[in-house]
């Protein structure tokens, strides 16, 4: 029975794994993480995409921390692509976003081949990737510098964010350390987005949001007991629907900023839920 059991995990990791094409240079001979992964179903032809941004604070994460995410997608009926970017602080945080809308650019002009169709992307991500999809879906001026198309954008699901607003995230987090009489962080927030106020506003979201800009629906997952992700999250929604952008702001509860973005794709899973609803909405005729 043992045996049976091994063998039908490993016949259906083989047949997933056919699915996948890994480690596909966006950049020619570019860095060692000017890569992505591309998951697509079996005779994939003109699917809507899901451009996907790894966490890590900026400073680590991978491509391959995707969880149930791919395939869930995939039998939504997308492809689903999750990139790897430079890392602060190798190079600053202007260079990592241009990173990913190279990523970007890079799918929308070879995803048919692989099935995807280049004018319907929804791009999520989750923590720091949470920020840097939040910001491709706001400041446009990335994708256009890169040669994408601002306007395939169908949908962003930023999950468990708590940079929208940096220059309000900066000051929470030095407030409640200064209070406290504890020490500033040595590479907190302030120097990882320049040290420079006018940067934090630019690199913010929230600075960008406008009325007829284009920008896509949003669906904003955050963790409903966390007090910075949840407050950055109602605030970015606020401004989203007063520009007129449909918005979703979804507080989960009973988990935390990991398990949120882990769980998503499991059965009877809240933000799954959310996620399924938003989907559907955004595929509509």
């Amino acid at each position: 029975m043992k045996f049976i059991l091994l063998a039908c995990l490993a016949f259906t990791l083989d047949a997933f794994a056919q699915n996948v094409k890994s480690n596909i240079p966006y950049v020619e001979n570019g860095h060692a993480r000017h890569v992505l992964d591309i998951y697509a179903p079996e005779g994939a032809k003109n699917l809507p995409v899901v451009f996907w941004i790894h966490g890590g604070g900026w400073q680590q994460g991978d491509k391959s921390d995707v969880e149930l995410k791919p395939q869930w997608f995939m039998d939504k009926g997308f492809v689903f692509v999750s990139t790897n970017y430079r890392l602060l602080p190798e190079v600053d945080m202007g260079t990592l976003i241009r990173d990913c809308a190279k990523s970007f650019a890079w799918v929308q002009k070879n995803i048919a081949q692989h099935g995807g169709d280049p004018k319907r992307v929804l791009v999520g991500g989750h923590s720091a990737g949470a920020q840097l999809a939040a910001i491709l879906c706001t400041d446009d001026r990335y994708l256009k510098e890169a040669g994408a198309d601002f306007g395939a954008l169908i949908g962003s699901v930023p999950v468990d964010g708590d940079t929208y607003d940096i220059p309000a995230m900066i000051e929470t987090a030095e407030t409640r350390l200064r209070v406290h009489g504890m020490p500033m962080p040595k590479y907190g927030h302030r120097l990882k987005f320049g040290g420079d106020p006018e940067k934090h506003k630019d690199f913010s979201a929230v600075t960008h949001v406008a009325k007829g800009k284009g920008i896509p629906p949003f669906l904003i997952l955050h963790v409903s007991n966390h007090p910075d992700t949840s407050i950055q999250a109602r605030r970015f929604g606020a401004v989203l629907t007063e520009a007129g952008v449909p918005t979703t702001v979804f507080g989960a509860k009973d988990t935390d900023h990991s398990k949120l973005n882990d769980n998503l794709g499991k059965p009877g899973d809240p933000a799954t839920t959310a996620l399924t609803e938003f989907v559907a909405k955004i595929l509509k005729p």
